[in-house]
């Protein structure tokens, strides 16, 4: 039976003031699609896509009065490598040798103390 389907939900979160922050759509509590963000005086502050909980795309910054003054581009974030293969690629690097300045070396009073 294949896997249901979440719907997305359109989420708002709040300036203690009561103002709204931002607004966006959330699906199993993971931040979706369009989000924008807001001052405590309603003005846009920025916006830009999620996918996964990962901002994506192109995000643009506004200045105090809405005009649009940046905008940036997001790089997609390198994905960790699944176990088996990190454990694979940890195996094949060879371990490093311990630095001759890490190795305790024996005093005189610890190899004096030893010989009693």
């Amino acid at each position: 039976m294949p896997a249901k389907r979440s719907k997305s939900k359109e989420h708002f979160l709040y300036h203690k003031d009561g103002t709204i922050w931002a607004k966006g759509q959330m699906t199993d509590g993971v931040m979706t699609g369009y989000w924008e963000w807001f001052r405590k005086t309603g003005t846009i502050m920025r916006a830009g896509y999620f996918e996964n909980g990962e901002q994506v795309g192109e995000w643009t910054t506004y200045d105090r009065s809405g005009k649009a003054i940046k905008v940036t581009r997001m790089k997609p974030k390198k994905a960790a490598a699944p176990p088996a293969k990190r454990v694979a690629a940890m195996a094949a690097k060879p371990l490093k040798a311990v630095a001759e300045s890490a190795i305790r070396k024996p005093t005189k009073e610890t190899t004096h103390a030893a010989k009693k």
